[in-house]
């Protein structure tokens, strides 16, 4: 562009009388410095509008995918966000690592925040990814021996009790190096993990055993069992005192109850007026429990008929309704302030009209799918708040 303002300057130079040339040159360069002039300014703007969009503001559900199995159809791979106070929709795909030895995206098992640290965390098959939730760069990825499942971090931020693949220990990790610093040795099938929300216990699932096994976070060492349940436990959840604990368990279309005081367990609770029937994914009636905010109701996932279950979160555990999904439900979680339920199976449900709002679609207008979401209110990229991947109890 400049080559061609010379060439216009001295063209009117050449061919007019001097006084008209210093007329019409002094009227050009008024006009090229006007251009040049808003060119700056919406180049200005685009760097601002960049800078915005790397510090983002508001209020957001983060996304893991390939969040069901390795499958790319629910949603592609990466850290996909919506704007859940504008109708949840797409604002952005994070690239993320996490890889087959092939190449392939590889199964997330797990997501979490450090709000301290501003990072969010996803685990995959063989490794831990910790990315910045300002810059949204890879900060590192770790692989660990024995590989990783569904993890849980402190409430101070500071350190996350890391299960392995289904072996049979948990590696305590260091949040903002992804040192291991301990390790616990538990039964078998280590799965799901949730760190109470005192911070001094850290509550601990092994596919393999009838028991919910709870480790002091100060010694990092196995305090107690829950149980025994009445098989090997699957995704659970637990209230804000930490009294209670609710499981599904391994074919049980229903969950259980138990004391986290005591030990015992307390009830078990079927749900009635549904077939249990085969399940191919992921191979349990009911994989996904979650407990509702204000801790009034119990939400129960039932792969083999497309539904969430919703019961009573008080005894005698009421079943109240049924709400029918897209596809089968492997996970719920709730927004803070329990308005909206989020099943894996991509529906947005207004958690208190029972009604499903949307379905989460990425930037090709594809449903996502995914049992690993949390959520994020942001300020100028630093979280502020932060939900969980698992519906826990926030009464307290």
């Amino acid at each position: 562009m400049k080559y061609e303002n010379a060439f216009t300057i001295r063209f009117i130079q050449t061919t007019m009388k001097s006084t008209e040339a210093h007329c019409a040159l002094r009227l050009l360069l008024s006009i090229l410095l006007t251009l040049g002039g808003i060119a700056m300014t919406a180049q200005v703007q685009t760097a601002e509008s960049h800078s915005e969009d790397q510090g983002l503001t508001g209020h957001f559900l983060y996304v893991a995918t390939p969040g069901i199995r390795d499958y790319l159809g629910y949603g592609g791979h990466g850290l996909v966000v919506f704007d859940i106070d504008n109708n949840h929709q797409f604002v952005k795909r994070i690239p993320t690592k996490g890889y087959h030895p092939d190449g392939r995206p590889a199964n997330v098992k797990g997501v979490a925040v450090s709000q301290p640290l501003n990072s969010i965390y996803i685990s995959t098959l063989y490794s831990l990814q910790r990315i910045d939730l300002e810059t949204e760069k890879l900060l590192w990825e770790v692989p660990y021996a024995g590989g990783c499942d569904r993890m849980s971090i402190s409430p101070d931020g500071k350190t996350m009790y890391l299960p392995s693949l289904e072996k049979d220990f948990w590696n305590v990790v260091e949040c903002e190096t992804g040192e291991v610093i301990a390790k616990i040795k538990v039964h078998a099938r280590a799965h799901n993990t949730i760190y109470g929300s005192s911070g001094q216990w850290a509550y601990m699932a092994d596919i393999a055993s009838p028991f919910l096994h709870v480790a002091d976070t100060n010694t990092h060492a196995i305090d107690r069992k829950i149980g025994p349940f009445s098989a090997g436990i699957r995704p659970f959840t637990i209230d804000s005192s930490e009294t209670r604990v609710f499981v599904t368990v391994n074919e049980l279309l229903g969950f259980e109850v138990g004391d986290l005081k005591s030990g015992e367990k307390l009830a078990s609770i079927q749900v009635q007026g549904w077939d249990k029937g085969p399940v191919t994914r992921p191979g349990n009636p009911s994989h996904g429990i979650g407990l509702t905010p204000d801790e009034k109701e119990i939400w129960v996932c039932d792969g083999h008929n497309m539904r969430m279950h919703i019961f009573s979160a008080q005894p005698p555990y009421q079943q109240q309704t049924t709400i029918p999904l897209s596809d089968m439900p492997g996970w719920v979680t709730f927004s803070m302030d329990g308005q909206y339920a989020y099943p894996s199976s991509g529906e947005v449900i207004h958690a208190r009209r029972r009604e499903v709002l949307y379905l989460l679609k990425d930037e090709y207008h594809n449903t996502v799918s995914s049992e690993k979401m949390v959520e994020i209110f942001k300020k100028e990229g630093k979280a502020i708040a932060n939900g969980d991947q698992f519906g826990v109890g926030r009464l307290h």
